[in-house]
């Protein structure tokens, strides 16, 4: 899962992304209202952490502007600010969650888990691509019943790819959810693990096609659609 984290306050952002990092997740942070709604406009989430006391634009214009473009990733919204009135605005612009400050680490995971579970359905429970199942919250994969053994970058480029199965994604797309925007990555360092997760995926005839100039795509079985059962 790829989460933007957008907060002012160095500190406290580092201490954010370290915690989610060591969770499993792949997090970037905007410490700028201007520089947050330009990623959000170009670039995909799962899920964002708002700040609301932002320099360049303030949070709550951040959130007016990403949901007037009908992006639909979950917001939680962390702020100092306390009133009932400035909770009810910001969950009445399209917050789907509202924690004041100073905010446990652990509560916050669990608000992200939560948030996680009940967003887009393609994210909640199993994901069946023929014989390929995925646990998108427990980060699992199979190939009928035999467990697949994946690195943590192998997963997010399965889990990017299979979520959005048939459909084109670019290399700098695929780049950004693996990487963090300060990591140093040499320009091979994808088609590796795009060639890595080939091998693995084959027994379960599901394929990553490489369409030239444009990026991958994972290729569904033709004889089975992509399924998303309640329980495994």
């Amino acid at each position: 899962m790829r989460l933007l984290l957008i907060e002012d306050d160095s500190a406290l952002a580092d201490g954010v992304m370290r915690a989610l990092r060591l969770a499993g997740y792949t997090i970037e942070c905007a410490p700028d209202g201007r520089y947050a709604d330009t990623w959000l406009s170009e670039r995909e989430y799962d899920l964002v952490i708002l700040d609301l006391g932002l320099p360049g634009l303030e949070g709550s214009e951040v959130l007016r502007r990403l949901r007037s473009r009908r992006q639909s990733m979950p917001v939680i919204v962390v702020s100092a600010r306390e009133l009932l009135e400035e909770r009810i605005r910001l969950l009445d612009l399209g917050a789907d969650d509202y924690l004041v400050k100073p905010v446990a680490t652990a509560e916050l995971e669990a608000r992200i888990r939560a948030l996680l579970r009940r967003g887009p359905a393609k994210l909640d429970g199993l994901l069946r691509i023929g014989e390929l199942s995925l646990d998108l919250t427990g980060r699992l994969a199979w190939i009928g019943e035999q467990a697949l053994d994946l690195t943590a970058r192998e997963w997010s480029a399965l889990e990017f790819l299979a979520t959005r199965a048939n459909r084109i994604v670019s290399k700098d797309l695929v780049l950004q959810t693996l990487y963090s925007w300060d990591t140093q990555i040499t320009p091979n360092a994808i088609e590796k693990i795009i060639s890595r997760l080939r091998l693995k995926l084959e027994p379960a005839g599901v394929v990553v096609r490489t369409v030239r100039g444009m990026g991958y795509y994972l290729e569904q079985p033709k004889s089975a659609g992509v399924q998303k059962p309640s329980s495994r």
